[in-house]
């Protein structure tokens, strides 16, 4: 058995995690670290676990640490660098969920996030972006998973970037979350008064996740592009719907564009292309699939993406799982093959 360590256990991508982990046939949870929750049994913090899963809280200890063949980070961006490098000299698989791993472009991590403590350690990282960097993940010391907006992003941009089928510079992409795509932290803005019947963007033409964006589409492109990117918050727990748009180099019928798309992912299982419908969120809400659809405006010469994640398991704890099935030679679909819930 693989046993893991999951430090920010507490947190809802923690509690994700080991709600996850627990259904997976080759893994067992050696440890939930949480300075806040900290000799506390989950059975008590979240009564969810009760009869299932009787494990304390601990302060992290690098014993714990040892005792484990993966290590699991889900801690704000700047605190996890601390743990991974402990974790990374200890030789263990290192499987980060914060932004501090995730870029290849020093300078682009530090213009959004501040300075990196360890910059040496980006050389020892891929990005965890399942479908396109899969020989990169095998190789690499750590695992930097991606952030959840450029997870529906990227994957619904890929074929047309690799295909050079659009305009470097005519991308947009316009996407919604659920509330838990902010975190567990306690905010006024995401308190239930202030987002239930309402709706509205936020970080417009600043959001941190655009240099992310912008960095894998470059490398993907072939050349450095620019794109737009708007986030806005939903009255939803959870799920993530872009759209996105840009502009073809060439004309394409949506037959053809489905047919690129079809052969682009035709081995990737977590992918579902549609062809007679458009996705929803609540076809993805609960698991880890991508459900991508497309349409051709042919007075603009546009490709119009829909792209639909589980912001928290395909996301963020469910692509970590199976960036950890990557590493250690497992089907990439062991412990994720999830029905969604139609309500």
């Amino acid at each position: 058995m693989i046993k893991a360590s999951i430090i920010g256990a507490s947190g809802y991508v923690g509690i994700e995690l080991i709600r996850l982990l627990l259904k997976h046939p080759e893994v067992e949870i050696s440890s939930i670290i949480s300075s806040s929750n900290k000799d506390i049994s989950i059975e008590n913090t979240n009564p969810q676990f009760k009869k299932i899963l009787n494990l304390t809280f601990k302060e992290f200890d690098i014993d714990l640490v040892k005792e484990a063949d993966v290590v699991f980070c889900a801690l704000p961006h700047g605190v996890s660098q601390e743990y991974v490098k402990v974790a990374y000299d200890l030789g263990k698989v290192v499987i980060d969920l914060s932004s501090d791993f995730r870029y290849k472009d020093l300078t682009r991590y530090s213009k959004d996030y501040g300075n990196h403590k360890y910059p040496e350690l980006l050389n020892e990282s891929s990005y965890g972006l399942c479908e396109i960097f899969r020989e990169e993940i095998k190789s690499s010391k750590i695992v930097g998973n991606p952030g959840c907006y450029p997870t529906s992003a990227i994957l619904g941009l890929a074929p047309l970037l690799k295909n050079k089928l659009i305009q470097k510079d005519s991308i947009i992409i316009d996407s919604k979350s659920g509330v838990s795509g902010a975190g567990k932290k306690a905010d006024f803005a995401y308190s239930f008064c202030e987002v239930d019947e309402n709706f509205k963007a936020y970080g417009v033409a600043k959001h941190r996740h655009t240099s992310e964006i912008e960095e894998k589409c470059s490398f993907l492109f072939g050349e450095d592009l620019n794109l737009s990117f708007t986030p806005h918050l939903l009255p939803v727990k959870r799920g993530i719907l872009s759209t996105i748009y840009a502009t073809f180099t060439k004309s394409l019928n949506k037959n053809e564009l489905i047919e690129i798309y079809k052969e682009f992912y035709r081995d990737e299982f977590f992918i579902r292309i549609y062809e007679d419908s458009l996705p929803e969120l609540k076809y993805v809400t609960g698991t880890n699939f991508v459900d991508i659809g497309l349409e051709v405006d042919k007075k603009t010469n546009r490709v119009i993406v829909i792209s639909c994640i589980d912001n928290l398991i395909k996301g963020a704890a469910g692509q970590a799982i199976q960036n950890m099935n990557i590493k250690f030679s497992l089907n990439e679909k062991t412990g994720l093959v999830i029905v969604g819930e139609y309500f």
